[in-house]
C-alpha cells in the first residue's frame, strides 16, 4: 500500500489547532491510516498516511492537507514500497 510522510511548517503556535484540522480530514477517509505528530526542530508537524492508491494519497495532500490554514509549507516524502517488503 502506497504510503508518505509530509513535514509542515505552520505558523508559530498553530500546531495543535492544524493537527486537529488533519485528523478531521484524514477520519473522513475509509481507506487511509494515519499517524499525526507535533515535532520538534525544522519542522511542526509530520504526517504519516497509508492510503489504498497513490492517486489517493496526491488527492489528500494536494487538495486538503496543503489548504489548511496556517500551513505555510510542506516536503512529501512518498516510500518507495519495493523496498517495504
Amino acid at each position: 500500500m502506497p504510503t508518505t510522510y509530509i513535514l509542515i511548517n505552520s505558523d508559530l503556535g498553530s500546531d495543535v489547532e492544524i493537527i486537529k484540522k488533519i485528523k478531521q480530514i484524514l477520519d473522513t477517509e475509509s481507506s487511509v491510516k494515519y499517524e499525526v505528530q507535533g515535532v520538534y526542530g525544522v519542522y511542526d508537524i509530520i504526517v504519516k498516511i497509508t492510503a489504498d492508491s497513490m492517486d489517493l494519497l496526491r488527492s489528500i495532500i494536494t487538495n486538503k492537507i496543503r489548504k489548511v490554514d496556517k500551513v505555510y509549507s510542506t516536503l512529501t516524502m512518498m516510500v518507495i514500497e519495493e523496498q517495504e517488503r
